[in-house]
Order: C-alpha cells, then sequence, then structure tokens
C-alpha cells in the first residue's frame, strides 16, 4: 500500500513539475502578446494626443475617439459599425417604421455607396434609384474617400429639402443625376391584393409590424375572394426587401410552414448558435406559394426565401438575390451610444450558407426593361384588319345556347382574369409569370369525381385494365425538413437607411 501511495505521490510530483515546465513558455507568450498589444494601445493614445494638441484646426477629442472605434468596426466587415447617440435613435426609429430621408438602403464597396435596394413609394424609388446603383455625388460633393457613415450624413437633411445625388450605374455609359426632395418615410411593411384568383402580398420590410400586417392583409384578400376554397395560390412578393429584423423573418416562415427547421445561426461564441422551428399551422392552407426574389432581396428576405425553398414548400421566381448572410447584434456602449457588430452567420434549413452568394431562384425570370414609349400619329389613317378574329364575328354564325347566363358570366370574368393577367406582362412581367405558375398548378389540382362521366375513360375489359381515379397532386409538397427594440433582441437589423 505504501508503495502504491509513494508512486501516486511521485506521479502527482512528475505531473506538476512537467505542467510547470509548459506553462511557463505559455504564460511568457501571454505576457508578450499583453506587452504588444498595450504598446499598440500606447501608440494610438500617442497618435490621439499629437492630433488633439498639434492638427491646424481645434478638434473635438468626442469625435476623433468615435471616428476611430468607426474605423476599427468598418474594417472587419460592411454591417459592422459604431452607432454614436443620434444614429443610434434613427436605427431604433426605422425597426418601428417610420424615419425621415431618401428611402434606400445601402452598403459600402470598393469605397463607393451601393445601393441595395429603394424603399416603396419613397422619394428615391419615385425619383428612379434602382438596386446596384453606386451614388458617387451627393450635391455635386464627392463620396469616395468618405466613410459609409459619413456619406449617410451627406444624404441627410430636413424633410422638405431637395437633394441631388450622381448615379453610376451599369448599362449607362455616363452618370446622370437624380434630383429628389427628402420626406418622412412611413414603412408599409406589407400591402395584400388580389390578381384574378392570387392573393399577392408584397412584404417591403421586416419591422415591428411586419407579421400581423401579413396576418391582417392575408385574411383580408381571402376574405375578398369568398375564402381559401377559392383561392389559386399566394404570391409573396420580396423583391427590393433588404431585410430587417431576424424574430420576424422566422414568424413569417412559420406561418407557412407546419415543421422542420426555419433557419440556424452559427457564431464564436456558444451563445451565438441557435436553431428555430417551424410550428403547427399554415395561413395559406397548404396552397401553393410563389416567391419573388432579386438582387435587392436581402438579409430577413433571404432568410425566409431560403427556408420556404429547402422545405419545397414554394417555388422561387426572379433573379439571384443580394446574398447577405450574416447576422448583426446591436451591442449598447454607453447609455445613449451601441455599435452594430456581425456575431454570426445564418445558415438555410439545408445548412447551406448564401453569404456573398445569394439564393438562386427556382426559375430565372429578369424583368425586362421598359421599352421607349413612341408617340402615336394622331393623323395616321387607322385600319381594320380584313381579318375576322372568330367564329362570333361571321355573318350568320350560331348561337351558342348550350350555356345558361350565370355560365356565360363565369366565362366572360374568367376571359377577363386572363387578359388582365396579359395586361399585368406590360407593368411587371415577374408578377404575372408568378400568378401564371399559380394558374397551372391549379390547373392540374384535381379529382376524379369533379370530371364530368362522359369525360371518364371507359373500362376496357378485353385489355384487363381499368380505368384508375386520379389521385390528388398537391402542387407544392412539403418534405418536412427542415429587436423589438434593435437593441434588446439585436437581430439582423438593416445596414444604413436613408
Amino acid at each position: 500500500m505504501k508503495n502504491y501511495l509513494i508512486a501516486g505521490i511521485g506521479g502527482t510530483l512528475a505531473g506538476l513539475l512537467l505542467t510547470t515546465q509548459l506553462a511557463a513558455p505559455l504564460l511568457a507568450q501571454d505576457s508578450s502578446k499583453n506587452t504588444a498589444l498595450y504598446e499598440q494601445l500606447d501608440m494610438f493614445g500617442n497618435v490621439f494626443e499629437q492630433v488633439r494638441s498639434q492638427y491646424v484646426e481645434e478638434t473635438d477629442p468626442k469625435k476623433l475617439i468615435e471616428a476611430a472605434i468607426n474605423g476599427m468596426l468598418q474594417s472587419l466587415d460592411p454591417h459592422s459599425s459604431f452607432l454614436p447617440a443620434e444614429d443610434y435613435e434613427d436605427m431604433r426609429t426605422q425597426t418601428r417604421g417610420s424615419f425621415g430621408g431618401l428611402g434606400i438602403e445601402v452598403s459600402q464597396e470598393d469605397g463607393l455607396v451601393k445601393v441595395i435596394t429603394p424603399m416603396d413609394d419613397t422619394p428615391a424609388a419615385e425619383a428612379g434609384v434602382k438596386a446596384g446603383d453606386f451614388i458617387t455625388h451627393v450635391n455635386g460633393e464627392p463620396l469616395m474617400g468618405l466613410s459609409l457613415d459619413q456619406s449617410v450624413d451627406l444624404m441627410r437633411g430636413e424633410v422638405g429639402s431637395e437633394i441631388t445625388i450622381t448615379i453610376l450605374r451599369e448599362g449607362e455609359q455616363e452618370p446622370f443625376d437624380l434630383t429628389m426632395t427628402r420626406d418622412t418615410i412611413k414603412l408599409t411593411a406589407v400591402k395584400g391584393r388580389v390578381e384574378g384568383h392570387a392573393v399577392i402580398l408584397r412584404i417591403a420590410t421586416f419591422n415591428d409590424e411586419t407579421m400581423s400586417s401579413l396576418e391582417a392583409d392575408l385574411k383580408k384578400a381571402v376574405d375578398e375572394l369568398g375564402g381559401l376554397e377559392n383561392v389559386t395560390g399566394f404570391v409573396l412578393d420580396l423583391r427590393n426587401n433588404p431585410g430587417g429584423l431576424l424574430d420576424q423573418a422566422i414568424y413569417v416562415s412559420d406561418a407557412f410552414l407546419d415543421r422542420g427547421e426555419i433557419v440556424s445561426t452559427r457564431g464564436r461564441l456558444p451563445e451565438d448558435s441557435e436553431s428555430w422551428a417551424a410550428t403547427p399551422g399554415d395561413l395559406a392552407g397548404g396552397k401553393p406559394i410563389v416567391v419573388l426574389i432579386n438582387r435587392g432581396s436581402a438579409s430577413a428576405s433571404e432568410i425566409v426565401t431560403g427556408a420556404l425553398q429547402d422545405h419545397r414548400r414554394a417555388i422561387v421566381v426572379g433573379e439571384k438575390s443580394f446574398g447577405k448572410g450574416s447576422v448583426q447584434t446591436v451591442l449598447p456602449v454607453t447609455a445613449d451610444s451601441a455599435m452594430r457588430l456581425t456575431t454570426a452567420r445564418y445558415y438555410t434549413p439545408s445548412g447551406r450558407s448564401i453569404q456573398a452568394l445569394g439564393i438562386n431562384p427556382d426559375i430565372i425570370v429578369a424583368q425586362p426593361r421598359p421599352k421607349p414609349e413612341e408617340e402615336e400619329d394622331e393623323n395616321a389613317p387607322r385600319t381594320k384588319s380584313r381579318f375576322t378574329s372568330s367564329e362570333a364575328d361571321l355573318r350568320g354564325a350560331l348561337n351558342n345556347d348550350s350555356y345558361s347566363e350565370e355560365e356565360k358570366r363565369q366565362l366572360e370574368q374568367e376571359a377577363a382574369e386572363v387578359e388582365a393577367t396579359a395586361k399585368l406582362r406590360e407593368e411587371d412581367y415577374q408578377m404575372a409569370y408568378a400568378i401564371d405558375i399559380l394558374k397551372g398548378l391549379s390547373a392540374v389540382e384535381y379529382r376524379a369525381d369533379a370530371v364530368p362521366e362522359a369525360a371518364k375513360p371507359a373500362a376496357t375489359e378485353d385489355s384487363g385494365i381499368e380505368s384508375q381515379p386520379a389521385t390528388d397532386a398537391p402542387s407544392v409538397p412539403d418534405d418536412g425538413t427542415a429587436e423589438d427594440d434593435a437593441a434588446e433582441a439585436g437581430e439582423a437589423e438593416t445596414d444604413a437607411v436613408q
């Protein structure tokens, strides 16, 4: 027993000696790193003091420090930044759905201010600003060399004041100016409407009102059509949606999914890694869904698109999305300032990250560029085709009395809906395409007992083959895969909105 005890003590002593020998260089290494860190901080303090005391003009120490902090954060990625008191309050106001400015979501790329998307019904959208545009000048002052926040400050101003921005656009040989008037931006999160028997839900942003507005507008549109049984399907229009609050994106995704993962986040710290799953219930009642996206669809809108696409709950139509697959947390710095810091990446249910890649639609449909309007010559002779357009135009054609007045009225209504969709192609080709998809999916969903007896094939006794009843064919199968206040919730808010 004594031998075992001694051996044990010897082993312990040897372990302590070995640990001490290994720890010594590690501690020395940590000490060396700390020394280097303190030297760098001393260098910063020295530069700060030299600027404060010897710069040609008197400086504001507070602004110098804030600029240094912002430079440090912006060196990390385009979405991390410092939020001084005014910007912090603006950001919190934006998530509640109302703010002043032009109505554009911007980021910085290679030193230039790039438009992520103009927002619906804002001065920027009405002036013709487009996703992908670069803003080079504001009121003639160049933005090259300025930080994103400095550029944003130049675009700010009193409501009602005029501003001219210079745009560099792909496909245009020369930059051009757009003049607009600053206004109070009141974001309507969701707008619902009916096109034929399809329900269109335009989701412009993800703020505190998005989910409640979605539920209200969806119900109103369904009631207008007389119930879900009269709805061919739903179109979620996420084009030019710059994103917003992560929790709202989760709520919207959950509204159309019964089960499975919606999104997950993975960060450097364990607390930044999380997963959210859908709960039972589908506001669309299993009806087909088409999601419309373009390169102005970013962040939270990509979360919704990715979730519905991965679960095969929706067909995604349009153009590749923006590709912002990171999550920003707003961390308080002082009582009235904060910093927006990228803390995680998010992943769609299938485990894919769309960071810098975007989401590819199932069906690529580009929005045609508007054709220049041709002036009509009022003096030009109007000719009528010498060809008849239908049997009904023939003199003495037989009348069709096999339909009742109600049936004729229904046929006329269906024809009018088809013509309305055709007209919509001239205004919004992508939307018309989405509606056509819903019509096609609805047309192939039928039950055998809905087919007239005369149209059913008879049994063939000689061949031994009997007619089989058609089965229900769900158009979009579900495979079952998977900041109320920005400072408090701290997830996925927009970058820099004017």
